[in-house]
């Protein structure tokens, strides 16, 4: 008999991994999402293809395989749906009020600086390009401006000027998901670096991960390792802010809370109720990694020591072309490049069609310093290449 049984809301990389760590732990698992054989349901008990923001599919999954933890692991989600589970008794990770809030961030935005007093930019919403020109007007420029519900950072840019602020918010409104025509335009924080802090609500409190710092390009990441080297004071005052939104949404599970580290300040920045991207880092770098803490913490199971294992760092794999037939390259050349010093592995994530700029998959490699990590995972991430396969 099974420990606990799971559906996953959602099925990509992070869901896949989501879905490895319990079945380590003896979970059955319900992979859902959009499309057929998506990453996590190559390894779940269990698969059921539908929108997520088909509210009357939703529940006809959950009242089908009567799951015992409802788990989101996408933003696109009919939140409304997930609360109405939530009071009929189903139960929903970490809550379906934190589902809601976080499905768009005009509502974390809001509800951390308005209700919560944490330290963010200065921001508007706009609906209109009329409304993204007054907000820009009100935050300063330059500016960034980014659809209020996006997946790894699409629809994100940067404006300097107000035709750039037209053409910025045009971008942001092609590119959302969902159907809510907004974007938030918010103050440009010169900041010295980007971090996430993993935060676990566990049956016996708040725990912290190791930061985690980052690199984007085009609003989503491309490196990340950890440690990140804070001061003392900056993590501290990181962590305080971390866990007053954690406390306030509720509920159990991992908490990816990413902040700006400028000028001695830690600026809030985004939250998401379950494993970060930059988090797969801890796959090499960190015991219990992010997947199997968010599960342990959803079981009410003891966490453990968190273990950090030295410098590490993630590199992701971004396809080159779009096919529904390829193959990898390289796999070998890659891991070939690991030494005792330098460990190298690869999550390569089995999705079953590139698109230009897609994540394919991420290197991993931990060192005697960040620097090494983050060169040895970028050159194991450059030796995979992506071949499409000619039919016959």
């Amino acid at each position: 008999m099974f420990l606990a049984k799971l559906m996953l809301l959602g099925s990509g990389e992070l869901g896949r991994e989501v879905a490895i760590a319990a079945k380590r732990l003896g979970c059955d698992v319900v992979a859902c999402d959009r499309y057929p054989n998506a990453p996590a349901m190559q390894v779940a008990d269990t698969a059921e293809v539908f929108s997520m923001l088909d509210g009357a599919a939703l529940r006809a999954a959950v009242e089908k395989h009567r799951p015992d933890f409802i788990v989101p692991e996408i933003e696109a989600i009919d939140t409304a749906t997930l609360a109405a589970l939530e009071s009929g008794g189903w139960h929903v990770v970490p809550t379906a009020r934190a589902a809601q809030l976080t499905m768009n961030r005009d509502g974390i935005r809001r509800f951390a600086a308005e209700e919560l007093g944490l330290t963010t930019s200065r921001y508007r919403f706009a609906e209109t390009e009329d409304e993204a020109l007054a907000a820009a007007a009100h935050v300063g420029l330059p500016c960034v401006i980014k659809p209020v519900m996006s997946s790894s950072g699409k629809g994100q840019s940067t404006a300097t000027t107000p035709n750039e602020v037209r053409t910025a918010f045009a971008y942001a409104i092609e590119k959302m998901r969902g159907d809510r025509p907004m974007a938030i335009v918010e103050e440009f924080i010169g900041f010295d670096s980007e971090i996430t802090l993993l935060t676990v609500a566990a049956a016996d409190g708040i725990l912290f991960c190791a930061p985690i710092g980052h690199r984007q390009e085009g609003g989503d990441y491309r490196e990340s390792w950890q440690p990140a080297a804070l001061a003392p004071q900056v993590l501290e005052d990181a962590q305080e802010q971390a866990a007053t939104i954690v406390r306030a949404l509720g509920g159990r599970g991992l908490f990816g809370v990413e902040f700006f580290i400028a000028g001695g300040r830690a600026i809030f920045s985004e939250l998401s109720p379950r494993p970060h991207d930059t988090g797969m880092v801890t796959l090499i770098g960190q015991e219990p990694n992010e997947f199997e803490l968010h599960l342990r913490a959803i079981l009410g199971l003891p966490l453990g020591p968190i273990v950090q294992r030295g410098p590490s760092a993630s590199a992701v794999i971004l396809a080159d072309r779009a096919s529904g037939n390829f193959r990898f390259e390289g796999v070998g050349d890659a891991l070939a490049q690991g030494t005792v010093e330098t460990p190298i592995d690869l999550r390569l994530f089995g999705k079953p069609e590139t698109l230009v700029g897609r994540r394919m998959g991420v290197a991993l490699a931990r060192a005697t310093s960040i620097d090494a990590a983050v060169d040895a995972a970028k050159a194991a991430a450059a030796a995979v290449r992506i071949v499409t396969v000619e039919e016959k």
